[in-house]
């Protein structure tokens, strides 16, 4: 049986978090099923009624999809409710080449894709520098709050 993945991220912006993601993973913004000028057109189309679609629903994409088809679909599903707390699931952006890789090439790529994250709006928690363990990565938060690691 074969099988696709799709991550479901809960926000209260997908449009922002959209423009976020896809620079952060090189992803693009999915478009619309073909035929259709909008997802909201689509979903009408398929029968969600009105009132299951909040306003602006489907007017600008709410996913992102790898360009190469090698990477899962992310979806960004709008939920009335605020983050609770902290991820219970977070993304690992392995930007750095791996252990095979010199310490400070992998340190300076990451120090490279955090700069241009946190230019697009992510905020750095914490950063973890451990040069006799060969590691170096960063914690940071989406516009959303959401964590992940660039490592």
């Amino acid at each position: 049986m074969e099988m696709a993945l799709q991550l479901v991220v809960d926000c209260a912006d997908p449009r922002r978090l959209v423009e976020f993601w896809a620079e952060a993973l090189g992803y693009i913004p999915e478009p619309p099923p073909d035929g259709h000028a909008s997802w909201r057109e689509y979903w009408s189309e398929m029968g969600v009624p009105e009132e299951e679609l909040p306003p602006g629903a489907g007017e600008l994409p709410e996913s992102v999809v790898d360009p190469e088809g090698r990477g899962p679909r992310i979806w960004f599903q709008q939920v009335p409710e605020p983050k609770p707390g902290k991820n219970r699931l977070h993304l690992d952006l392995k930007v750095g080449g791996g252990r095979g890789v010199p310490l400070p090439l992998r340190t300076e790529r990451v120090r490279e894709k955090t700069a241009r994250l946190v230019a697009a709006g992510a905020r750095v928690l914490r950063t973890t520098e451990e040069p006799g363990m060969g590691h170096y990565a960063v914690l940071l938060q989406d516009p959303e709050g959401n964590e992940f690691c660039v490592v």
